[in-house]
């Protein structure tokens, strides 16, 4: 199924240790086929990644989906972002966000308030003129607050595993004039399994979704979207221990709502539904129920072909 350039949508691929020029040269295919972005979260060095993106492409879009603001000093985070701006000929995009706890608890840090963070980092590498021109930024946003701040303060917002029956809501709380204008970035990271076996493929995303459920930021954003009987039976779940029982809570209808699952045209009309929502860049977090990453980019490929 031939696909004019702009239907197509952009794609997450993370640098896994071992694979990391493989997967440079991924990105490379994906910009020959014309996909609309390559988005990246923090996992294993998204700074490192988009510099050499920066380089070894030469058309698409790119930028980190989110790098958590306390993981770098502001002028170290802009020495690299006026690099990579420059040299990708303004094609770079920083997106960047608080993160959640077990990743503090990583960087050794404790974080202040979400809000006034945020707006404080924005605020700190906007006033960065000594290393040039600064990229966009676009913030990593659940909740309604943070939605707004982007709005305020930056050139888009970026969503991850947000739910399409209430993106509509959290669309309404940017300015109308950010919601329609072409320049400013609105995107979600969906997590995406292709596949002709519906339940293997919703078992994949299942198992991706369930650390995610895990966290207090995230299980209030999907109180805030309707689903709250899901998420105190999960918050139950947790406290008692059973954490082998969370999955089950995860609702096929909760599932749909979040996450991409089935055959090639199933996928490529959610990525459809996610546009007539609002979201501007839906973005493929690809997973396989028949291998890996370098698998499940290649089934997207191919769906998208």
């Amino acid at each position: 199924m031939e696909l004019p350039e702009a239907s197509l949508p952009a794609l997450c691929l993370i640098a896994v240790p071992g694979r990391r020029r493989r997967t440079i040269e991924l990105c490379q295919e994906a910009e020959r086929r014309g996909f609309a972005g390559i988005y990246t979260p923090s996992p294993f060095g998204n700074m490192s990644m988009c510099e050499a993106l920066s380089w070894k492409t030469a058309s698409i879009t790119f930028g980190t989906a989110i790098a958590p603001i306390y993981q770098r000093t502001i002028v170290d985070f802009a020495q690299s972002a006026a690099m990579m701006h420059e040299v990708s000929g303004g094609r770079f995009r920083l997106g960047i966000g608080i993160a959640h706890g077990p990743s503090h608890v990583r960087m050794g840090v404790v974080p202040g308030k979400p809000l006034a963070d945020t707006r404080s980092f924005i605020e700190k590498f906007r006033a960065q003129d000594a290393f040039g021109p600064l990229p966009p930024v676009i913030v990593a946003a659940l909740r309604k607050r943070m939605v707004a701040l982007a709005g305020e303060l930056a050139e888009g917002v970026v969503f991850a595993n947000a739910s399409l029956s209430h993106m509509g809501e959290s669309l309404a709380a940017l300015p109308q004039a950010k919601r329609s204008a072409p320049e400013f970035f609105i995107g979600n990271m969906i997590p995406t399994c292709i596949s002709d076996d519906v339940a293997a493929a919703k078992a994949v995303n299942r198992r991706t979704l369930t650390n995610y459920v895990s966290l207090p930021n995230y299980r209030n954003y999907w109180k805030e979207a309707g689903y709250v009987e899901e998420m105190d039976a999960i918050e139950k779940a947790i406290a008692e221990g059973r954490l082998q029982d969370v999955p089950q809570y995860l609702t096929d209808r909760w599932l749909a709502d979040n996450t991409l699952f089935g055959p090639a045209a199933k996928v490529r009309d959610g990525v459809a539904a996610w546009r007539a929502a609002g979201v501007r860049t839906p973005i493929l977090v690809p997973s396989s129920a028949a291998g890996n990453q370098m698998t499940a980019i290649e089934e997207v490929f191919a769906a998208f072909g």
